[in-house]
């Protein structure tokens, strides 16, 4: 049965290969970008396809709520930039994104009874003392340090999530991404796998 999904971050290199794929499974995709730190090539080709809609906005500015409209049936938040070269770019705005960002996905989620999942990462865990890092394992996090503004507001945003879900019923799903490659990964984006 198709779906009508928010892809926050749909723009950027794990969001567009997630609308890529959604719409191959026949649904109805929205994509929220602000176009931080990507562009508007990785969903170029999706832009003629009628199932697919671009709405250029920050996830921390509610007005992207009036401009989706209607029901929405799953939301996946991957608004926040990822990679240290963009994230240290603008620290405020990182932790903005992630923080305010959340709440505003999920109030969303509130009023549309959308499901929602929420991506998060391994930085949560900080400089881990534990290898490999198990999930209840809670980080060796430095709340003040360079990776602050992405680690806390992941972190922030988990807490968040959990938090909705208890007190208000949201259905929500939290994934730790660790280093991920793939295709439309910038060559010379700061992570891992590219740097190597």
């Amino acid at each position: 049965m198709s779906k009508r999904i928010l892809v926050t971050g749909g723009a950027g290199f794990i969001g567009s290969n997630l609308c890529r794929r959604l719409l191959a499974e026949g649904n109805t995709v929205i994509c929220l970008d602000n176009l931080f730190s990507t562009s508007m090539t990785k969903i170029e080709p999706l832009l003629s396809n009628p199932s697919f809609k671009f709405v250029k906005r920050s996830v921390e500015d509610q007005s992207w709520w009036y401009e989706i409209g209607g029901q929405i049936d799953q939301i996946y938040n991957l608004a926040c930039p990822a990679s240290p070269v963009h994230y240290q770019a603008d620290m405020v705005q990182t932790i903005m994104t992630s923080v305010l960002g959340a709440i505003n996905v999920l109030n969303f989620a509130r009023v549309t009874g959308a499901k929602v999942l929420q991506a998060s990462t391994s930085e949560v865990y900080g400089d881990p003392a534990v290898h490999p890092q198990r999930e209840e394992y809670w980080g060796n996090v430095n709340p003040l340090g360079e990776r602050s503004c992405y680690d806390e507001g992941k972190r922030c945003a988990e807490s968040l999530y959990v938090n909705y879900h208890k007190q208000y019923g949201v259905k929500v799903k939290l994934v730790r991404i660790f280093n991920t490659y793939g295709p439309q990964m910038e060559i010379n984006d700061g992570r891992v796998i590219s740097n190597f």
